[in-house]
């Protein structure tokens, strides 16, 4: 595995991750009416999961990458200032909009609404690509399988909840499904841009960890967790944080 370039692992584990949002959305071809109780949990578990990957598998090794102490702390707190602007500012200025929250960002003009569905996933799953690639980009190649791993599991509940709500939109179970694997093809994007940046310099892998994990606490806080406490499940939700944040914890320890 070592003789591979560091970006072509990083392209490669972020498309594994990104395609699990179609393996999650398979059970559409055959179950059509998930309850909005347990969509809530399973969001609320993949927020755990990203938050446990974003503390354990991005900040920890970014303040490690940077030689530790208060320096790395500030540089890594930077890195994630920078990846929480970059969201909050794609956030604003790309019309998107969100299946329960409704629209946001820029006027979509004339933009179907499921082309503004797509932007915001798309916006969602970027992030994730990316901290996939930059996990690898520092030649850390277990942190990158453990980010892999762990954005995969999130992914599969997404998908899931993405294919249903397709469903209610009046798409087809097919239709829905192949649109949800076409939203994950967008973390391979971002997986090898990651690789590659933290690769040209080591001195950029610490802004580069701790950019992915701004921008991963952006997206958990501002759209996950609201969208899991929006239908009066928001303790069952919480649950599904703590479950999936003590999930990724086991396999960052077990992995690592």
């Amino acid at each position: 595995m070592s003789e591979i370039p560091i970006p072509v692992l990083g392209l490669l584990a972020s498309l594994a991750a990104g395609l699990a949002t179609g393996v999650g959305a398979l059970p559409v071809l055959f179950i059509r009416d998930v309850s909005r109780q347990l969509q809530d949990i399973m969001m609320g578990f993949g927020a755990g999961v990203m938050l446990a990957a974003t503390s354990f598998s991005l900040i920890i090794p970014a303040i490690t990458a940077g030689g530790g102490g208060v320096p790395s702390a500030f540089i890594v707190a930077g890195g994630m200032t920078l990846g929480g602007l970059f969201l909050f500012l794609s956030d604003r200025y790309s019309p998107h909009e969100h299946f329960i929250k409704g629209p946001e960002g820029a006027d979509p003009g004339n933009l179907k609404r499921i082309w503004l569905f797509i932007i915001a996933i798309t916006l969602h799953n970027f992030p994730e690509g990316l901290a996939v690639g930059v996990g690898f980009g520092g030649g850390d190649v277990s942190n990158g399988t453990i980010l892999a791993v762990g954005i995969g599991l999130q992914n599969m509940p997404e998908g899931l909840v993405v294919a249903l709500a397709l469903i209610t939109e009046r798409y087809t179970p097919f239709k829905a499904l192949m649109i949800a694997f076409a939203t994950g093809l967008v973390e391979p994007a971002g997986g090898l841009i990651g690789a590659g940046i933290v690769s040209i310099s080591a001195p950029l892998l610490p802004w580069g960890l701790g950019f992915a994990a701004g921008a991963m606490l952006f997206v958990i806080s501002d759209e996950i967790i609201p969208e899991s406490h929006r239908k009066g499940f928001e303790k069952q939700a919480t649950f599904g944080v703590m479950a999936g944040f003590m999930v990724m914890m086991i396999l960052d320890v077990t992995l690592g």
